[in-house]
């Protein structure tokens, strides 16, 4: 098996990956901020992390994936000084507390996910069940001598740090993650975050703790560092996220955990792109965003999101389109209908129980080698697809191959089943293909609104639509 070879954030290069534990893998991917849905472009991130699980215990590693909730204290903006707390601003908008806020948009993430088969993390953990963990850390970090306290707020002083900012040699510009801030008159310098606040802008703050600084609570970063810690050890091999939390999280998350400490915390630090709307990338708190629910009220499944995401490089950044969304899903379309006929070919056997042929495992060793190539899922899909294509691959073999390929890619292969057959009664045929080709109409004249009402009007008779390279068909629901 070839070796496995990551993009390191920190060193910017590609790097064979070995692992602390021989055979083990511990793995931190920043969570969700439960003060809103998540939209397509946060679950991006998520599809990721879940694509780099799979495909670690693919390759045979054990893995311990450890995801943080964020349901306390997180400002609009990644700096400390920016914007409203997330949390508070939801509550008061929604007359409910910062709990119930938390707790109705938490379940709402994991439906998602689930509906994007992503696996759930072996350790959940929410920032406020962590708070004394959070307080301890930071205990640490000022007996060494990082920490001074300013207008009732403990701070952390990044000029004690010399290594600060190596995660992202702070290039903002290139980061893409430049923002305006407004100073906080009680930091040393710009750099400098809080890790306690007693007081803040904001009045009457919801959740507060007690603590050796005051009664008040955590600043952000320092929930991912006392939680990772406290669930993998005070060095693991890899921590994930959006490549927008590279210059100020992820850089003070390594400051905090590493000057308490005074050892290197993370190994491997894993970003994924953007998903780039017309309006630039999409933010819960400029609001307009798109969920996944958007694109299911839109006549998509979600397993072709997760199609539309495999097909390029997590390192790309992605120009979302409902054009090439649309290419997704005829391609996905495409791929149930070559499944669906090789269970056919392949009889009663269970093809994912039988030993492989020559040139089916060649194939899944391309996909392999695909995989140890920094997750080139785009090179993974193209094995799957000369795997499902090739006739001199008996049906039962592929199939074999094609389930172990899905065990990285998640598109749920097992299940596809042949849809139903249509009605017999001929007028209800009739209307139903009419309506069918105005649609289509409407879709070469790129008249989407129109499109879009007829599949409605279709979704309303029980009557489901699906695109593919041969046209549309459609089945009762």
């Amino acid at each position: 098996m070839p070796a496995l070879r990551l993009f390191n954030t920190l060193g910017r290069e590609l790097q064979e990956f070995k692992p602390i534990v021989r055979g083990r893998v511990g793995f931190y991917g920043c969570g969700p901020t439960v003060y809103n849905y998540a939209h397509i472009g946060n679950l991006r991130a998520y599809v990721f992390d879940d694509t780099l699980v799979r495909s670690l215990r693919f390759l045979g590693y054990e893995v311990r994936h450890v995801m943080n909730v964020t349901d306390v204290g997180h400002l609009t903006g990644d700096v400390d000084e920016s914007g409203e707390d997330k949390m508070v601003k939801s509550a008061q908008e929604r007359g409910q507390t910062v709990l119930e806020i938390a707790a109705f948009y938490t379940e709402a993430f994991f439906r998602d996910t689930d509906r994007l088969n992503i696996l759930r993390p072996t350790i959940l953990c929410k920032a406020t069940e962590h708070i004394p963990d959070m307080i301890e850390l930071i205990r640490r970090i000022e007996a060494r001598g990082h920490t001074y306290q300013a207008g009732g707020n403990l701070y952390y002083d990044v000029s004690t740090f010399p290594s600060y900012g190596k995660l992202g040699r702070l290039n903002l510009e290139e980061l893409r993650a430049g923002a305006r801030i407004e100073v906080d008159p009680n930091k040393r310098q710009s750099a400098d975050f809080a890790l306690w606040f007693t007081r803040s802008k904001f009045e009457n703050q919801a959740l507060v703790w007690d603590s050796p600084w005051g009664r008040g609570y955590p600043g952000w970063h320092i929930e991912c560092s006392a939680m990772s810690m406290k669930y993998l050890g005070e060095q693991f091999d890899i921590h994930a996220g959006g490549i927008d939390h590279v210059p100020v999280h992820h850089t003070n998350e390594i400051a905090q955990s590493e000057g308490a400490t005074g050892k290197k915390w993370v190994n491997y630090w894993l970003h994924n792109e953007y998903l780039v709307a017309s309006g630039g990338k999409m933010s819960k708190s400029k609001g307009g965003f798109l969920t996944l629910q958007t694109l299911i009220d839109a006549g998509y499944d979600p397993m072709d999101y997760r199609y539309y995401l495999l097909g390029a490089h997590y390192r790309s950044q992605i120009q979302f389109s409902y054009d090439a969304l649309d290419s997704a899903k005829a391609s996905r379309s495409s791929l149930k209908d070559r499944i669906v006929a090789l269970k056919a070919k392949a009889g009663p056997i269970a093809g994912d129980k039988l030993g492989l042929s020559p040139k089916a495992a060649a194939y899944l060793d391309s996909f392999t080698e695909a995989l140890c190539q920094d997750l080139a899922t785009p090179r993974a899909l193209a094995e799957l697809w000369g795997l499902l294509r090739d006739p001199e691959v008996p049906a039962d073999q592929a199939l074999a191959a094609a389930y172990r390929m899905d065990e990285v890619l998640g598109l749920g292969l097992p299940g596809y089943e042949k849809a139903e057959s249509a009605p017999a009664d001929p007028a209800l045929a009739s209307e139903i293909g009419a309506l069918v080709a105005e649609r289509n109409e409407a879709k070469k004249a790129k008249d989407w609104a129109r499109a879009d009402a007829v599949r409605a009007q279709l979704k309303s008779k029980g009557v489901l639509l699906e695109d593919g390279p041969a046209g549309t068909t459609w089945r009762l629901e």
